[in-house]
């Protein structure tokens, strides 16, 4: 989810002079039906997904880690985990759907907090009430930290814009193909069927 919303409340709100680090983001208390990101230092509230944003995150998920496990590429992640982009102002972003090339896995293996650096592939599905400014924020936001590639899931025309490193747009129509490029070598889908909530089972 996309649309940002800062805290504003006596518990949660950071003074001029205290940003929130990672860690302390790490140890805050859940707040039940609410999830955040960290923003240059400051607390960002991101609104709860519905019930087709939900779908399509879990068909992506649950292609891509089938495809990476035969073919042994890394690793997939939903919705929850969160990258350190950025130390000091600390910068903690969380994909709805990400995916970490073997070679990028720490050898000590997957961290029990935040994943320090960026994901080699990040999606975002974009909400109705989500705005085109906080679309193209989080999109330079993880050009800028080096994400390789992106991809922006838009449920209500049934296309993909899709992000290179080097911050070069391809916009993906319903019959194109939405391939993995060199992060997820193999991997193709008909856009259409990223959107096919009908027939997800």
């Amino acid at each position: 989810m996309l649309t940002l919303h800062v805290i504003r409340n006596r518990n949660l709100a950071m003074t001029a002079t205290k940003l929130m680090t990672a860690e302390d983001f790490w140890m805050m208390p859940e707040a039940p039906g609410k999830q955040f990101e960290l923003v240059d230092g400051e607390l960002i509230e991101m609104p709860t997904a519905g019930a087709v944003h939900n779908a399509i995150m879990v068909l992506l998920v649950t292609l891509i880690q089938a495809h990476s496990r035969q073919h042994r590429l890394g690793r997939t992640f939903g919705d929850g985990l969160g990258y350190i982009l950025r130390r000091d102002p600390d910068v903690v972003r969380i994909p709805d759907v990400s995916f970490v090339r073997q070679e990028n896995v720490p050898e000590s293996g997957i961290p029990i907090s935040f994943w320090v650096g960026r994901p080699d592939l990040a999606i975002e599905i974009v909400s109705p009430h989500d705005r085109a400014s906080a679309v193209r924020a989080k999109v330079r936001a993880y050009i800028e930290f080096g994400v390789p590639l992106v991809w922006i899931c838009w449920p209500a025309t049934h296309t993909i814009s899709v992000y290179a490193a080097d911050g070069s747009l391809r916009e993906l129509g319903p019959d194109d193909v939405l391939d993995g490029e060199d992060i997820l070598p193999g991997f193709a889908i008909r856009v259409a069927d990223v959107f096919n909530t009908d027939d997800m089972g």
